[in-house]
C-alpha cells in the first residue's frame, strides 16, 4: 500500500498544475514590448578649440632645441666612431678604451640635451591631454623629437656594442 500511495501523490500534485483550456497566457506582444518613441540625432560636436599660440611657440622652440642637439650629436659622432674603432680589441681600462669611453660619454651628454627638450614636450602633451585640449600639434612635435632621439639611441647602442667587443 505504501508503494501505491507514493505513486499516487505525484500524480495528484501534477494534476494541480493543469488549467482549463483557454486560460493560457497569450503569446501576443504586450504594450510594453512595442517599440515607441522617436530617435533624435546627437548634437553636433563642438568646434575644435584653437591651440594657444604660446603653446605652439613653446613646442616649436623645444623641437628646435632637439634639432640643435642632434646637429651637435651628428658633428661629434665621427670623432667618437674613430675613437671606438681605435679601441676595438683593446683591453678594458687601457688608454684607447678609456679615451673611447670618455668620448662616448660626451656623445651621451649631447643626447641628454635632446632628452631634456623631449621631456618638456612630453609634459606639454600630457597636460593638454589631461585638460582635454587639442593635442595633435604636441603629438606631432613629440613624434618628430622621439624619432631623432631614437636614432641617437641606436647610434650610441651600436658604439657601446663595438666598444664592448
Amino acid at each position: 500500500m505504501n508503494r501505491s500511495l507514493t505513486c499516487l501523490i505525484p500524480a495528484l500534485l501534477l494534476g494541480a498544475c493543469s488549467t482549463t483550456p483557454g486560460e493560457y497566457p497569450s503569446l501576443a506582444k504586450r504594450p510594453i514590448e512595442r517599440v515607441s518613441g522617436t530617435l533624435e540625432p546627437p548634437p553636433p560636436p563642438p568646434p575644435p578649440v584653437p591651440v594657444d599660440p604660446a603653446v605652439l611657440r613653446s613646442l616649436d622652440s623645444l623641437l628646435e632645441r632637439v634639432r640643435e642637439a642632434d646637429s651637435r650629436f651628428r658633428a661629434a659622432e665621427p670623432g667618437v666612431r674613430r675613437q671606438v674603432q681605435a679601441a676595438s680589441g683593446a683591453t678594458m681600462a687601457s688608454e684607447a678604451w678609456s679615451v673611447a669611453t670618455v668620448t662616448l660619454s660626451g656623445l651621451q651628454t649631447v643626447r641628454s640635451e635632446a632628452l631634456v627638450a623631449l621631456a618638456e614636450i612630453d609634459s606639454i602633451y600630457a597636460a593638454g591631454r589631461i585638460e582635454g585640449e587639442p593635442a595633435a600639434e604636441a603629438k606631432a612635435t613629440r613624434e618628430a623629437a622621439m624619432a631623432i632621439v631614437l636614432e641617437q639611441d641606436r647610434v650610441i647602442a651600436d658604439l657601446r656594442d663595438r666598444l664592448a667587443n
